[in-house]
């Protein structure tokens, strides 16, 4: 089925087309993670790429749209979940991949430069909203399958326990200076899954939170 998108960098085309596009997603995190947005200049992502001006001005148009295939890219490139047989296991594993990428020296860096970024761009702050969803879409089944085994209330809001794990570590890394360490991200999996087993995400017979 053919696409219906024209946005700049919205085609997947395979070989040298996919090759730039790669290459100029890669310099472009790099730039980003050293300078954030403000520093995000199209003809220094083309020198640090080695590709032609006019093809970076061509496909992406401007930093917040070269920010937002960044962003599709890194959703498509995610790990997939991971399923244990049980809750905590399963939001440990959670955790423990966020854990993984927020506190690796470039992503951290980048995540920052892009959260920093959505706060005064709506195009960046749109591209971060679907990476996110992306992302809790695809650990929802996780949560769904303890409601099913019994281990959860059967109307719990799924998107929600996702969004409880990632967020104590998300609020370390932006706040503090304490370690994204193996035991914050299991405490926050912990938590995020005591909580759900007391109700916390339950949702009214109205779909709206108590």
């Amino acid at each position: 089925m053919a696409t219906e998108s024209t946005d700049p960098g919205s085609v997947r085309p395979g070989g040298r087309t996919a090759r730039v596009r790669a290459a100029v997603l890669r310099a472009a995190g790099d730039a980003l993670a050293e300078g954030g947005l403000a520093g995000l200049d199209l003809a220094d992502v083309a020198r640090r790429a080695e590709v032609g001006r006019t093809t970076v001005y061509r496909r992406w148009g401007s930093p917040a749209q070269l920010v937002a295939d960044l962003l599709a890219d890194m959703a498509e490139q995610s790990l997939p979940r991971t399923e244990t047989g049980t809750l905590l296991g399963d939001l440990r594993a959670n955790a423990q991949l966020v854990r993984r990428t927020l506190a690796d020296p470039r992503q951290g860096a980048l995540f920052k430069a892009v959260l920093a970024a959505a706060t005064c761009d709506d195009q960046t702050a749109a591209a971060l909203h679907r990476f996110y969803r992306i992302r809790v879409a695809e650990w929802q089944p996780c949560v769904q399958q303890a409601v099913e085994r019994g281990e959860l209330p059967a109307d719990t809001d799924t998107g929600e326990v996702v969004r409880a794990v990632s967020a104590p570590l998300y609020h370390r890394l932006l706040t503090s200076d304490a370690p994204l360490d193996e035991a914050a991200a299991d405490r926050a999996a912990e938590a995020a899954a005591a909580a759900a087993r007391a109700g916390v995400f339950s949702k009214t017979a109205d779909g709206q939170r108590r």
